[in-house]
């Protein structure tokens, strides 16, 4: 039998390898997917694509972009196979979405700076709704979010109602605090619950900051993976183990490889 002839190169070509995969005669472990089966994949490559971003290396990225397109792809395939949808309805909805929330660009509002995109934007999708208010600001957030990001979600839409402090000084004040209530803790239980807001009053601070909390905790990690990995390096080559230093010895490794790497 001759070999398959596939087109590699154009979104139709993509569309049939992965309708080829979920055939009949196709791949078994494809063929068993569900939407729900491939969740934990969707939330996989989509932090594989931030941390590309992350890296700065657009090859890595356009091959992490490719990974989370083949899971809008499977999901799509899957809805077609089951009636409920199709790619062209994904398409389409988004791209009518973008046209129908950008008034300023394809018809005839005006909006002149980024705030006044983001009100249009929230008055056009309470429009959507027919008006409704939802019953809470928070409505909608997704709750798969990771912490932090859902934090900053959180806050954004409280502040947007007005729930806010007056000026940076009131939210350090209550950072502080909050530390000072988990430093004071005297139960595990009393220890988890200050140390969970001790992080929302720190995301506070760098939401005001003009900082995404999310991001600066994915980069302080790269950058300790990074100085960790060096550190075990140089300890290999002397023989040696972290056990076998002490505490200021240890930071002295740490303060090398930082300044190394700087």
């Amino acid at each position: 039998m001759p070999k398959e002839q596939l087109d590699l190169q154009t979104f139709a070509g993509l569309r049939h390898i992965i309708a080829r995969l979920r055939a009949p005669d196709g791949c078994p472990w494809d063929r068993e997917q569900t939407h729900q089966s491939l969740r934990p994949y969707l939330l996989e490559e989509t932090a594989e694509a931030l941390e590309a971003l992350d890296e700065g290396d657009a090859a890595h990225l356009a091959e992490e972009l490719g990974d989370l397109l083949l899971q809008i792809l499977m999901h799509s395939q899957m809805a077609e196979e089951s009636g409920d949808f199709t790619i062209d309805d994904v398409i389409a909805s988004i791209a009518a979405k973008l046209v129908r929330r950008h008034p300023h660009v394809f018809g005839d509002a005006r909006a002149e700076t980024a705030g006044q995109v983001i009100e249009q934007w929230e008055d056009l999708k309470r429009k959507e709704r027919g008006g409704e208010e939802r019953e809470s600001a928070l409505d909608g957030v997704p709750s798969t979010l990771p912490a932090l990001a859902r934090a900053q979600a959180v806050q954004r839409r409280a502040v947007a109602t007005g729930f806010a402090w007056e000026n940076d000084e009131q939210a350090w004040e209550k950072l502080l605090e909050e530390l000072g209530e988990l430093r004071s803790a005297a139960t595990p239980e009393e220890r988890l619950h200050e140390l969970g807001d001790v992080l929302f009053a720190l995301t506070e601070v760098a939401r005001r900051d003009g900082l995404d909390a999310e991001e600066a905790m994915r980069l302080s990690l790269r950058r300790f993976d990074t100085a960790f990995r060096a550190m075990e390096a140089a300890l290999r080559e002397r023989g040696q183990s972290f056990h076998d230093l002490a505490t200021e010895e240890k930071l002295r490794l740490w303060r090398e490889v930082r300044q190394a790497g700087e």
